[in-house]
């Protein structure tokens, strides 16, 4: 088995009810769905690692590509085939290759809040709670690109709409989870809304997976991004 198991490899399952389990490496209790078939249980935190060299990506690049920037991403050792690191990553990509393309934002700031808002996005939302976490952390890019409160008007409407327009393209293409296809599906989602409505030239390189293997529920030829 390839990126199931952080421990053992085995297989998860999902269970129907939330259930107390340990965090293997922290120890930490908490409420989850999911676990390997051997019991094994690795939390959120855990699972994620330290967000910091994303931030370091980020603040060193002066790429306008979120694709680009998403790729050097998905090569650090902490980002694992599937995992809730990519709620964070989606949003950071997009806030720096936005700020690069001539956004009026400060950066550092706006990437502080992503990873807080994007951590509190738990891993397998996209089955449980039919709202992909990649298609949120494209929400939250133009929700902390805008500003956006609960009583702002149009920037609370772009941000919704945001968030709509990127879960309706993963959602079309179907399941099951791949983090780094959603991810994808996020960004070129988020490019041509940030043309269109916040008018900011954002571009991005042609997204091309190179992780087929390393991904036991593989689509192959039904994914866009996939290459023999």
């Amino acid at each position: 088995m390839n990126e199931e198991c952080l421990i053992c490899r085995a297989p998860l399952e999902y269970l129907d009810a939330d259930t107390e389990m340990e965090c293997v490496f922290c120890r930490k209790k908490c409420l989850s769905k999911t676990r390997c078939i051997n019991g094994h249980f690795v939390c959120d935190a855990c699972h994620m690692g330290s967000t910091d060299p994303i931030l370091s990506i980020c603040l060193n690049s002066r790429s306008s590509d979120p694709i680009a920037l998403i790729e050097q991403m998905m090569r650090l050792p902490s980002c694992h085939m599937h995992g809730p690191e990519h709620h964070i990553m989606v949003g950071s990509a997009l806030l720096t290759a936005y700020k690069n393309a001539g956004g009026k934002l400060d950066l550092k700031p706006a990437l502080a809040e992503m990873q807080k808002r994007g951590s509190q996005v738990p891993g397998g939302v996209c089955g449980f709670w039919g709202a992909c976490g990649a298609g949120i952390s494209a929400g939250m890019y133009v929700s902390i690109a805008l500003k956006a409160t609960p009583l702002s008007g149009q920037a609370w409407g772009l941000s919704n709409q945001m968030t709509a327009q990127a879960l309706s393209a993963i959602g079309q293409n179907g399941g099951p989870r791949c983090c780094k296809r959603d991810s994808y599906l996020a960004i070129l989602e988020a490019v041509r809304f940030t043309n269109e409505h916040l008018h900011v030239p954002m571009k991005h390189s042609p997204p091309v997976c190179s992780r087929a293997k390393q991904n036991n529920q593989c689509r192959m030829e039904a994914c866009p991004f996939y290459r023999p």
